[in-house]
């Protein structure tokens, strides 16, 4: 099978959020796992460098197969650059063509090792990392679906869970995607844990993960289903790293998968929506404990009264 790359190009004085901007509109071509280059950030002491030289320019990239369906995908993309250039950014986009032995390989080198927490760094399978006496080291295959865990969302999520974890809190992860806030939960001492996702290739490779991180399959469950389907029981501790759109709807079902007092962390929300949620969480019976933001996305934790 062949490959086509496609890199959307910006400009160094524009914002974090133009990344964001050009990633959903990968997101909603359906294409997923973009990489960010920015030829400005240094990697910190102690990470693999690779083989892979700096970045010569400001991009985003991701890869579709060279398939009937390509030249959609492609449209959807050019027509969405179209409307971010029309918001006055100068974006522009390049196809390169790629042998499948040559994708194999090239998606990896844009993943390396980097701290998502407090003492969490998430470490791409292919990489190395010397790690610091109290680094808690997370194994991630993230496959053609996935990234590495890296994006801001994920990393307010996991230094939430860090703050609110309780050794031996069964924890629930609501949209669980690469598996990540498990293997996390689960290396911070958590009781049984349960995660749910609608896509089944998320459901595939959370299990591979999970399992490529040593969770022993009795500690944890996977379901497939819409948000929080098919869940058994109440828990202590819920998190949901998916969009605020889908959050407002997970509200008004989340009090049957809660213990009373326990908390939820939500993230994946564009920090100008973050009032909305808020209010919302408020409305279903949540207190709100604390509020992050970075690169303009924003983060939540609440206390469930019941």
């Amino acid at each position: 099978m062949k490959w086509i790359e496609i890199a959307v190009f910006f400009q160094p004085d524009e914002t974090v959020l133009v990344e964001e901007l050009i990633a959903l509109v990968f997101e909603d071509a359906g294409v997923g796992g973009v990489s960010v280059e920015r030829p400005d950030l240094e990697p910190p002491e102690g990470w693999d460098p690779g083989p892979v030289s700096r970045p010569e320019r400001f991009c985003v990239r991701g890869y579709i197969p060279s398939d009937d369906g390509a030249r959609a995908v492609c449209r959807t993309i050019e027509q969405g650059i179209d409307r971010l250039n029309g918001q006055g950014l100068s974006l522009s986009i390049s196809y390169t063509g790629l042998a499948d032995e040559d994708w194999s390989e090239t998606w990896k080198e844009y993943f390396r090792p980097e701290r998502i927490g407090e003492r969490i760094v998430v470490k791409p399978t292919w990489r190395d990392y010397r790690p610091e006496p109290s680094d808690i080291v997370v194994e991630i295959d993230p496959g053609m679906a996935f990234g590495t865990g890296t994006h801001p969302t994920t990393s307010m999520c996991v230094r939430l869970i860090e703050t609110y974890l309780r050794p031996g809190q069964s924890f629930l992860d609501i949209g669980t995607g690469s598996g990540i806030l498990m293997i996390v939960a689960d290396k911070l001492g958590a009781g049984p844990m349960t995660g749910t996702d609608l896509d089944p290739t998320a459901v595939e490779t959370a299990q591979k993960n999970l399992s490529l991180n040593q969770v022993a399959p009795d500690r944890f469950r996977l379901v497939k289903g819409h948000l929080s389907d098919g869940v058994r029981g109440r828990f202590p501790l819920v998190a949901a790293n998916i969009l605020a759109e889908v959050i407002l709807v997970l509200l008004d079902q989340l009090g049957q998968v809660m213990e009373k007092d326990g908390i939820f962390i939500c993230s994946g929300i564009l920090e100008e929506k973050a009032d909305t949620v808020a209010a919302k969480m408020e409305a279903t019976g949540f207190r709100i404990l604390e509020r992050r933001t970075r690169d303009a996305w924003a983060a939540l934790a609440g206390r469930y009264s019941g």
